[in-house]
């Protein structure tokens, strides 16, 4: 677990997944999916049928939520791009809308990347998002990562053309 103030990142436990499951497949088209690879389909599911992969969440060293005063208001995770090379891709959701623009997707990658560079023998971190998504390329920006490749027109949604967009730090400019 890390915290920054009121803001805290945890593995998740069983008494999350309802919350969970609210935020991320109660809706048919829920708001925060407009920014998070609104490309790829989204399809609601039924508690029950979220529930029959628990264990894929509950405990998970590659998904945490993130809490602000106790409430759970999204995720971090990450996946292994080439796990013998230790090239880890990481990933953020802050689903509930309330808490967008607020600092909290920053404040919550902070402690995430400290979490992985303090748990596993990465050299680099890094996310890929889309040039739709000006808040995470900005929490890049001030997490100070480096734009490392921009895959021009290769992302479509609503009828236009998007960039690919990854951005990553490496272990020593983190701990500078």
């Amino acid at each position: 677990m890390y915290t920054d103030k009121d803001l805290t990142i945890r593995p998740v436990r069983e008494e999350d997944l309802h919350a969970l499951w609210k935020l991320t497949y109660k809706e048919e088209a829920p708001e925060w999916k407009q920014w998070d690879a609104p490309y790829y389909e989204h399809k609601p599911l039924s508690f029950d049928d979220y529930l029959k992969e628990k264990e894929k969440r509950i405990g998970q060293d590659d998904f945490w939520i993130i809490e602000v005063e106790g409430k759970v208001i999204g995720s971090v995770s990450y996946y292994w791009e080439h796990q013998p090379s230790q090239w880890l891709e990481m990933g953020i959701g802050i689903f509930d809308s309330q808490y967008w623009s607020g600092g909290y997707g920053t404040r919550a990658l902070r402690l995430w990347i400290t979490h992985l560079f303090n748990t596993l023998p990465l050299v680099r971190v890094g996310f890929t998002t889309w040039s739709g998504n000006h808040r995470m390329m900005k929490v890049g920006e001030k997490l100070g990562m480096t734009l490392e490749a921009r895959l021009r027109k290769c992302r479509y949604y609503n009828g236009e053309y998007y960039d690919s967009i990854r951005m990553g730090l490496l272990r020593e400019e983190w701990e500078l």
